[in-house]
């Protein structure tokens, strides 16, 4: 058996547990930051799961490095999974490709293409602003003169980060939240920019295929 069957095979096998353990992440996650005053010793349970999925993404990552046969190509050619790996904040958007793979097993999609990319990009920015939203708070509610104080401005300033509009009525003062601030604005700017270069390419295909009767463009 060749190294890219053993990876498919790999990747088929962990693709469910590693989306249920993305989900695991974020519901311990936002437990232990919006439940403060829990026991604890539900806190230790709760952190400890956070660390369990951290190792199970640590553990496929170092498989699938093995079985690539790639060296040090690997981290390039899955720069995604190095950088969810080490961000924990990016974890829960592995549910999007789990998501992906299972609706492979199932046959051809039942969205087209650019209804898919939609719908992935509209999945990941709920996910990625979440969490965002969870991590800031964190960082920022007890600092001193910090804005955000509650987890809905938190919320707040995550939307207006991730649409880029920066309103600027909440403002992160810790060095954390500062770094969280520039990755989600960085992401944002590359999902909406997937949107709106889908939305251009649907609009141009169709405005190509009444032009052709509606027929699809010849190439």
């Amino acid at each position: 058996m060749d190294d890219d069957s053993r990876l498919d095979r790999w990747d088929r096998r962990t693709d469910l547990p590693l989306g249920i353990a993305s989900l695991v992440f974020l519901g311990s996650y936002a437990v232990h930051v919006l439940e403060p005053n829990l026991p604890e010793a539900v806190h230790a349970v709760l952190l400890s799961l956070t660390y369990a999925t951290w190792a199970m993404f640590a553990v496929d990552y170092a498989v699938r490095w093995r079985l690539s046969r790639e060296g040090p190509g690997f981290v390039r050619r899955h720069w995604l999974d190095t950088v969810v790996l080490v961000l924990p904040l990016l974890r829960p958007v592995r549910v999007v490709r789990t998501y992906e793979a299972m609706q492979r097993r199932h046959g051809e999609p039942r969205m087209g293409l650019h209804a898919r990319v939609a719908a992935y990009s509209a999945l990941s920015i709920s996910l990625l602003g979440f969490s965002g939203a969870l991590a800031v708070y964190q960082a920022e509610r007890s600092a001193p003169n910090a804005d955000i104080r509650t987890f809905g401005d938190s919320l707040w300033w995550t939307c207006s980060t991730l649409s880029t509009v920066g309103y600027g009525d909440y403002v992160p003062v810790t060095t954390l939240g500062r770094f969280i601030a520039a990755g989600l604005m960085a992401c944002g700017l590359a999902l909406l920019g997937t949107v709106t270069g889908s939305f251009s390419s649907w609009m141009l295909q169709r405005f190509s295929a009444g032009e052709n009767g509606g027929r699809p463009p010849e190439n």
